[in-house]
Formats: C-alpha cells, structure tokens, sequence
C-alpha cells in the first residue's frame, strides 16, 4: 500500500500516471498490432475489425462499473486506515466480475450479427466483423477479472504489477498475432478470426499471472472466500459510483455506432479510414488518461483523510500537465496526420480518410484532457453522476446533428469531425462548471 496523503502531490501524479500510461499503451498495442496484420488482409477486414472492435466499447463500459466504484471506495478506505472495508470491496468487485463476464458471453454471441448487419458498409465487411468478435469475446469476458484486480491495486497506490503484466500479455499478443493471423510458421492463417484468438489468449494469461501476484504477494487486499459471498450492501456502493461512469463509456459506444451508421454510405474506406484514425487517437489520449487515471486514487486517498486542499492541487496540477502534453500531441498530429495513418493502412483512399479524421479531431485534444481530469475527480469523491451529464450533453450537441447531417445533400465526412470538435469543447466547459459545484458542496473552504 502507498500512503497517497503525504508528501508532494505533483510527485504522486506523476509516479502513478507513468507506469499507469504504459499499461494503457501496452493494453492498446493489442489494438494496434491487430490493425497491423489484418490491415493486410483487405478493407473489407480493416473495416469490419474496426466496426465490431467498437463493441469493446460496451465491455469498457461495464468494467467501468466495475473499476471505478472499486478504485473510488478502496482509495477512500486506504485514506480513512479501513483495510477491512478495502478487503470486502476488493472480494465482492471479484464477484461481480464474474457475473459481467458470463453476461458479456451470452449477450456477446447472441447480438454480434444483428450489430454488424447494421453498422457494416457490406457483406464482407460484416462478416469479417462477425468473425472477430466470436473468437474475441472470451477474451473481453475476462477483462473483467484483469479490472477488478488492478483497479485494488490502483486504489491501494499500486501500479506497476499491472504495468508488468500489461506488458507481459502485450509481447505474447505481438508473438501469436503472425502466427495466427497471417500463419507464419504453420502455413495455416486464420485471418480476423486470428486476431481474435491471439487477444484472447493474452488477456487469458494475464488474468492468470495478476491472480498469482494476489496470491503470493499482495498483502494489503487479498482474496478472502468468506468475503465472497454477495454483500448486496457493497454492491449498491459500488454500482453508486460504478453506474455512472459505465454509462459515459455506453454513450461513447452509441456516438462511435452513430459515426460508423452516418459514414456507411460513403463506403468500406471512410469506415476502415475512421476505425484506424479512431485507434490510433485512443493511443494518443493516453498520457491525459493516465493522468486522470492517477488522480482518482490520489484525490481519493486525500478525500478519505479530509484533506481538501490536497485534492485542490491534486486537480490543479492535473490539468497543467495533461494540457501541455495535449497540446504536444496537437501539433504532432497537424503536422502528418498521414505519416501515422499510413503504418496501419495501405490503401490511399483508407489513408486520406484517417489523416484527416485525425488532423480534424486533434484540435479537442486539450478539452478531452480536461474531461478526463474533472471524471477523475468525481471518481475521488463518489460522485460521478456529474460526469455522466457531461458526456450525455454529446447526445445533443453531437448525435442528433450527426443524424440531421446524414441526410442533407452534399454532406462529407469532415463535417462530422468539426461537429465531434465542437461537442467535445462543450463537454469541457460543462464538466469544469459541474466539478465547480460538487467540489463547492463536498469540500471544506480553503484555508
């Protein structure tokens, strides 16, 4: 356990958000090495990983549920010196996530073909889709175990065994990719379904590697079977926090829906061109994740032990240096967007789409920085109601013209991305004006 309530709070920050940024790097290269070797294949499986890959989406959502209320309420207990109440919330998060991860299976393969029948550009394309995600939803299902228990050690101030792993499953992913996918050395490809496979199987051996570290060497949560039973008490505290962070990341699955269902008719290009602009972008995001990612359990610690100025500067030094490192990142994408499309695609057309879908968007880098600073704050206080209306704004301010856009003549594909630029700015703005006021009602006055 890392006591979070002492010394400088920049040096905590920084200290989580690090190895915390290369898990999520690793845990994307997942992505992105599929990206690479099934981009080979053709635009109909480039488009069709990319459509079902945003199914990834409803999963992330549940371990929301699952990871935030855990990190929140095992941060607040490490603050307050509670280890029982961090135990029971660590063993009862175990159990949900075996509930998440039956209910990802059956709803998975029931609902996989009726959802790519309606955001494939064609036949191939849906059933490359298809094929995906039947061979990755084991693979999904056990995300939830990998949540539950990096998000304990998160919560704790601990980092680098899920970095670790994170890593470990990467390089088994990069290793099994070619070989299943393109069948080097077997003379035996088996295409997407490949991609699918390989991922299943690396998430599966790191969900076994991080259960061993629980088991031989975490000492401040354990797995207690007398604590496994269901505690329908803890449960509702963490679906009090969970729920509305699940459902920001469901409103982020039902706008990227919306896109592939908007951009369908101008065809297999357009979609494969946004899937990778789209994958790439989340990489791009992650030192402002990572980030936010490190002000939950630090602001979290800080809010159990009432130390309120302490969570001031938590978010203040946040938003310092997730806005630079955006604005960085900013400039890297204006200056050849195409450069970085083109490592994942070959076609020209497939490039021109991503490019500009990534040179448009870049320019919400920082306000998508600053939405995920203010998520982590209403993570730390148990309150992330406020978050979710801030992303639900987007419904209005980017979905519904999204839809009236599709149907007026002469439309084109940039004309959603300044839409996505402006709804983003406007979440910014809510999310700083909602934390204003929660942070008003929940915090002593300064000193």
């Amino acid at each position: 356990m890392q006591d979070l309530t002492q010394g400088p709070v920049r040096r905590h920050l920084i200290a989580m958000a690090v190895p915390t940024a290369i898990g999520m790097l690793m845990q994307t290269l997942y992505y992105l090495v599929d990206l690479y070797f099934v981009g080979r294949l053709g635009d109909a499986a480039l488009a069709g990983v990319g459509a079902a890959g945003t199914v990834m989406m409803v999963v992330i959502a549940m371990t929301q549920v699952l990871g935030v209320g855990t990190v929140a309420l095992i941060a607040q207990a490490v603050g307050r010196k509670d280890p029982a109440d961090a135990n029971l919330v660590f063993n009862q998060s175990l159990l949900m996530a075996v509930g998440c991860a039956a209910l990802t299976i059956v709803g998975g393969y029931a609902l996989s073909g009726p959802y790519m029948g309606t955001v494939g550009a064609d036949p191939a394309t849906t059933e490359a889709g298809v094929t995906y995600l039947y061979w990755f939803l084991p693979g999904m299902a056990l995300q939830f175990a990998l949540v539950a228990m990096g998000s304990a050690l998160r919560g704790t101030g601990i980092v680098k065994p899920t970095m670790v792993v994170q890593m470990a499953t990467v390089l088994l992913n990069v290793v099994l990719a070619p070989v299943l996918i393109a069948g080097w050395g077997t003379g035996r490809p088996m295409g997407v379904a490949g991609a699918g496979l390989a991922s299943t199987l690396a998430v599966a051996f790191g969900v076994v590697v991080l259960f061993l570290y629980f088991r031989r060497l975490e000492k401040y949560v354990g797995v207690h079977r007398d604590q496994l039973r269901p505690r329908f008490d803890t449960w509702r505290r963490l679906l009090g926090i969970g729920l509305p962070s699940g459902g920001e990341f469901l409103l982020m699955f039902v706008i990227m829906a919306v896109i592939y269902g908007t951009i369908r008719n101008f065809g297999p290009d357009a979609q494969a061109g946004f899937g990778v602009g789209s994958r790439l972008m989340q990489a791009i995001f992650l030192p402002a994740m990572a980030l936010a990612f490190a002000v939950a359990p630090v602001a979290g610690q800080n809010f159990g032990a009432q130390l309120h100025d302490r969570m001031r500067e938590t978010f203040r030094s946040a938003v310092v240096m997730s806005s630079v490192l955006m604005l960085v990142l900013t400039i890297a994408c204006q200056w050849r967007p195409e450069w970085l499309i083109a490592g994942f695609a070959q076609d020209p057309g497939v490039i021109a789409v991503g490019a500009l879908y990534l040179s448009t968007v870049s320019w919400n880098f920082v306000a998508s920085g600053i939405n995920f600073c203010c998520s982590g704050m209403f993570q730390a206080m148990g309150n992330t109601v406020p978050s979710l209306a801030s992303s639900a704004s987007r419904l209005v301010t980017f979905v519904l013209p999204a839809l009236w856009l599709a149907q007026r003549p002469g439309v084109e594909l940039r004309h959603f991305w300044y839409l996505s630029v402006a709804s983003v700015a406007l979440q910014a703005l809510t999310s700083l004006l909602l934390l204003r006021m929660v942070m008003r009602q929940r915090l002593k006055a300064p000193a």
